[in-house]
């Protein structure tokens, strides 16, 4: 079985604890996720964990940058953010429909109280994690 190492800006940590509790939770788990799914991809053998724009970020050599935040303009709400020239939110929408909620070609975003449909997340963060490999499969390989 290989092994992802990541490498993490102790930034990341740092923003992480100025979230409220119940958001840290929320983030927290985002964040889970896209660690669970780097460590289910044979190709990726490292993930950087960093801050872009102040949001935590995760990148591949093989992907798309991956963010994730709460802003204080949508109290309510949190959001996985993906390269907005990228094919990834449209084939989301495409593959998934009103499964998600979106913010233009940009996001994926969550209710505070909304539970998340974790196994089609992993899909979506899976082609943007492969995203220069799988950017030519129909729907980004979504379906299969």
């Amino acid at each position: 079985m290989k092994s992802l190492q990541i490498s993490s800006n102790p930034e990341v940590e740092s923003r992480f604890n100025n979230y409220s509790d119940e958001i840290r939770d929320k983030i927290l788990n985002l964040s889970r996720l896209i660690i669970e799914v780097a460590e289910e991809i044979e190709e990726i053998n490292n993930l950087e964990e960093t801050l872009k724009w102040g949001e935590p970020s995760y990148i591949t050599k093989i992907g798309s940058t991956i963010r994730i935040d709460w802003k204080e303009k949508n109290p309510d709400q949190y959001a996985m953010y993906f390269q907005c020239t990228s094919k990834l939110v449209p084939a989301f929408k495409a593959a998934f429909k009103d499964l998600f909620q979106y913010e233009g070609s940009r996001a994926i975003t969550f209710q505070l109280e909304e539970e998340i449909p974790e196994a089609e997340l992993k899909k979506c963060i899976k082609a943007a994690l492969t995203y220069h490999r799988v950017k030519k499969e129909p729907l980004l390989g979504l379906t299969n």
